[in-house]
């Protein structure tokens, strides 16, 4: 059973956004998936509570002082996302339970700074094994995305790609949805941003 966590002491970088889609894809996949949210503000919880009855289910997975509880039977995929400010205690009972850990990562310098000691930190206690990045509101043909790539590869980790910024997460995060449960060709350029991603999580 898959457990992934969604990671990054920053806020603002989108881990919310990759979270719900990515249970959006298990469950379009039909598999019983489960998302759960540590952060205060509960926002997969309230997206949660927005998802029409008529799209896959996705349940959610109850956190009680941000203690991890232990999913029901039937259970396949577990996502869970992560407050700003992560760590001590609660990162350590996230990284026992993770297989993958992905870290949205914005492309300006500000933003690759505020997550190198937290990147530093999740290689040094679980090493880089199901580690990957995930480049957040990115214009590829940039110098910051260049600066992005250049920073993550100093670190040996892969970039699971990039997601450009576009109002479709946006839209379809107010309707308790993802790019899975529309039209593909009114998301066609975003689910391919998608693949590498995707793939990676599967392996």
């Amino acid at each position: 059973m898959p457990v992934i966590v969604i990671a990054n002491p920053k806020g603002g970088v989108g881990k919310s956004t990759i979270a719900t889609n990515l249970a959006g894809y298990f469950s379009r996949q039909g598999h019983n998936v489960m998302l759960g949210d540590i952060d205060a503000q509960q926002s997969s919880r309230s997206w949660l509570s927005l998802r029409p009855g008529s799209l896959p289910p996705i349940k959610a997975w109850e956190i009680n002082g941000g203690h991890v509880a232990k999913p029901p039977k039937g259970t396949t995929h577990m996502v869970l996302d992560t407050p700003a400010g992560f760590d001590g205690r609660h990162l350590d009972e996230a990284l026992k339970i993770a297989d993958k850990v992905i870290v949205p990562l914005q492309p300006s310098m500000f933003d690759i700074l505020a997550t190198q000691s937290f990147l530093q930190k999740l290689i040094g206690r679980r090493g880089k094994s199901g580690l990957g990045v995930i480049g957040m509101r990115v214009n590829v043909r940039t110098r910051a995305a260049d600066q992005l790539a250049h920073y993550v590869s100093n670190l040996e980790l892969p970039v699971l790609g990039y997601l450009r910024d576009t109002q479709n997460y946006v839209q379809l995060a107010a309707l308790g949805a993802t790019l899975w449960d529309v039209a593909p060709s009114r998301v066609e350029k975003d689910i391919a941003q998608w693949e590498q991603l995707i793939d990676w999580v599967g392996k």
